[in-house]
């Protein structure tokens, strides 16, 4: 008997070459083994949607497109209490979670990888009543990458985002936070922060120091203080191109729980797509909770 599988698909990901390989892909999944059914996202959380809908029943979800369709997927398996693993094809602008664990960019070598035998369970990230696979942030340039329009992503790749978050630098954001780990606190006024499960954030490796597990049940947290002056800037640069790791400027630290309160609604991003706004967050890690195929 067939296994069944669930293929969900962002088609405007990627420049939308998809759309070129579509039965190629659909011809490994069936040779494979599987009784495939396509499904093409119509909108935004429409991949959430699907699986809440129609999951239950399939032995295997594959979805393809950015890291945030990924992202829908997961939310949807976890908010249904669905024990399905899952295969993923990035199609993305820059696939940061497929980079981190090790799943090929090319989409021939990620599909075989898909249709395989080998899982592994990473950890995923509760955000209030939501979820995010590989990273939560807030503040500069975190907005960009749900701001930035589709179409400029496909023409210009990475360097859309970049453009997105130098029009933001006009009006750079400022938050004061209280934080706490259950342990420690801090408090602070803060221009950005991110709590990740990640390699790398952004395309760009080495901006998380320590040793990164994606299976030990704890965050990698980084947060940046507003500079008062160039030394405090430059800080803050050291820190980011790996020169200087020693700066008060910089909260870096691990943890398995955080709670993070500010004066203001914040708003944040959630592998890239909007989190909401919140005065409190809860964020907490669900050890190896996403059920993955790896090489």
């Amino acid at each position: 008997m067939k296994r069944r599988l669930l293929f969900i698909y962002n088609a405007h990901s990627g420049q939308g070459r998809i759309r070129s390989i579509l039965c190629d892909m659909i011809d490994v999944m069936v040779k494979g083994g599987f009784e495939v059914t396509v499904y093409p996202t119509q909108g935004a959380q429409d991949a959430t949607q699907k699986v809440l809908n129609d999951g239950k029943g399939y032995d295997r979800i594959i979805c393809s497109g950015g890291d945030g369709t990924l992202d829908e997927v997961v939310t949807g398996i976890l908010s249904a209490g669905l024990d399905i693993p899952v295969g993923y094809i990035p199609m993305g602008t820059t696939n940061d979670f497929a980079s981190s664990i090790g799943v090929d960019v090319k989409w021939e070598n990620a599909l075989k990888i898909a249709v395989g035998d080998n899982i592994f369970s990473s950890d995923v990230g509760g955000f209030r009543d939501d979820y995010f696979v590989y990273v939560a942030a807030f503040g500069l340039f975190t907005e960009a990458s749900y701001t930035t329009n589709q179409e400029l992503k496909n023409v210009l790749g990475h360097a859309a985002y970049v453009l997105e978050g130098i029009r933001q630098l006009a009006d750079i954001p400022v938050y004061h936070m209280e934080i706490s780990d259950g342990t420690n606190s801090w408090d602070g006024t803060y221009i950005f922060g991110m709590i990740t499960n990640s390699i790398s954030v952004g395309g760009i490796k080495g901006l998380i120091p320590g040793e990164v597990k994606l299976d030990d049940g704890l965050f990698e947290v980084t947060l940046v203080r507003v500079p008062q002056n160039p030394i405090e800037l430059s800080e803050i640069l050291a820190f980011f191109t790996n020169f200087n790791r020693e700066t008060s400027m910089v909260d870096s630290f691990q943890t398995s729980g955080i709670s993070i309160s500010s004066d203001d609604k914040v708003s944040w991003t959630l592998d890239g797509e909007f989190g909401g706004e919140h005065n409190l967050v809860r964020i907490k890690s669900i050890p190896k909770a996403l059920k993955i195929f790896v090489e």
